[in-house]
């Protein structure tokens, strides 16, 4: 029995116990290698020395101070790193506990700023389709999984969803992958121009999808496509970079690899590696200009925002990657995971689709290649397969409802990056045996 309100209620979990490197232990003395990160959260892997270290630090010499009365040197340090490392014309840096609340602090961010410049008439936001932004309710309702909104709907602010960047599915036969960038640009063209684009506060899009359609890149052009549009119309672009950024696909930030600069970034799982919940928000110089000419504040607030030992541990993650030029390691880690997924489903009858960036990459099952036919929802393909990985000693992240919240099934893969080699073929054996027994 359990006192905890778990999010599968008649599903006993193992107990972790212990966890090192890349792998976790149970109670039951069971090991399991981390290749979803948990929740592509675990860049550093468990137990780094140099960020307990900062951490312990941190706690014998403060471990909390409320921002409305002060700001911490260590709190300052993790700004100004994540400042010099961040997109061009980035200025501030707004922190907050995770991801949800950092897309939270983005939307406000965003209404305020066109408050403070005399636009207060711009009350739109526009997202995709197949979307995940996080679970608080502006976060929710700019994200487009049909499965996590469907019952809190009611509750959630109107906005309007355009299609993802989605390519297997999304391409027309015959079609460039430039032309269908340039189709969903179009799209979100008209989609603007329906609201009217004097009414519009910003296009929200993941840079590499999540875990709601399995790290789907954007095609060439596209985001520049986006940035062009937006900036045509006063609009702000937010890029959410929760799970793919912070090193995960190559590029300390995704949209690097883009060519494209957002108004607002939104980092979270990998800033901190897990070691303490925190996310932030960057922001360019033009949106804290705003403020600061203006009311001289933004108007929001967690109590946990900017928490010392959050911060001390983020810094000492980011300052690891740095150091150990783990940003290389990645792509050159990320090429040898394609390849071996290639190699074990290339020609697989059941997965249609191999996709991703850097350590950032999933397969997408379908009952058949050529179709590109799903299996039957009912049958909780992924589920199975999760099940069947655990019972391997192997942590994946897969997820049903790819393609539209209920139809179509894949698998994410999101290992540290301090991960080896071996870890890799040992990673995709195990994935190769556990879709076999899920089928």
């Amino acid at each position: 029995m359990t006192s905890i309100l778990h999010r599968q209620i008649r599903h006993t979990l193992p107990v972790a116990v212990s966890a090192k490197g890349i792998r976790i232990q149970d109670s039951q003395g069971r090991e399991y290698i981390d290749a979803s990160g948990g929740a592509a959260v675990s860049c550093l892997g468990h137990g780094h020395p140099d960020v307990l270290a900062a951490m312990h630090a941190q706690t014998d010499r403060l471990a909390y101070a409320h921002t409305s009365f002060f700001t911490t040197e260590v709190a300052e340090q993790l700004a100004d790193q994540l400042v010099r490392t961040g997109p061009a014309g980035t200025s501030h840096v707004y922190f907050v506990s995770g991801g949800s609340e950092a897309v939270e602090a983005a939307l406000k961010m965003a209404r305020q700023y066109f408050v403070e410049i005399g636009q207060p008439q711009r009350e739109h936001f526009i997202a995709r389709r197949q979307s995940y932004h996080g679970n608080t309710l502006g976060a929710l309702a700019v994200s487009g999984n049909a499965w996590r909104r469907r019952q809190f709907a009611p509750l959630l602010i109107p906005v309007t969803h355009v299609s993802p960047c989605y390519e297997y599915r999304g391409r027309e036969a015959g079609e460039t992958l430039e032309a269908y960038g340039q189709r969903l640009v179009a799209e979100l063209a008209e989609a603007i121009d329906q609201l009217g684009a004097g009414n519009v506060i910003a296009f929200i899009a993941e840079t590499v999808g999540g875990a709601t359609q399995g790290a789907p890149t954007p095609v060439p052009g596209y985001l520049k496509g986006v940035r062009e549009l937006c900036t045509r119309h006063g609009i702000l672009l937010i890029l959410d970079e929760v799970m793919c950024g912070m090193g995960r696909t190559g590029t300390l930030h995704a949209c690097e690899a883009e060519g494209v600069v957002p108004d607002l970034l939104v980092i979270a799982k990998g800033l901190g590696g897990g070691y303490q919940p925190i996310g932030a928000v960057l922001a360019q110089h033009r949106i804290v200009d705003a403020f600061a000419q203006g009311s001289g504040m933004f108007q929001h607030g967690h109590t946990y925002l900017g928490h010392p030992v959050a911060c001390a541990a983020a810094l000492a993650v980011q300052q690891v990657i740095h150091r150990d030029g783990l940003l290389a390691q990645v792509q050159r880690l990320g090429h040898g995971l394609r390849e071996r997924l290639v190699a074990a489903f290339g020609a697989h009858p059941n997965v249609g689709d191999i996709r991703g960036r850097g350590l950032f990459q999933a397969i997408e099952l379908v009952a058949d290649r050529a179709s590109k036919e799903t299996f039957d929802p009912a049958r909780k393909l992924h589920a199975r397969i999760k099940a069947e990985a655990m019972a391997r000693g192997l942590m994946v992240y897969p997820m049903g409802g790819t393609i539209d919240g209920s139809r179509g099934d894949h698998v994410l893969l999101a290992p540290p990056f301090i991960a080896t080699d071996d870890d890799l073929d040992q990673i995709v054996e195990r994935l190769a045996a556990a879709v076999a027994a899920a089928l």
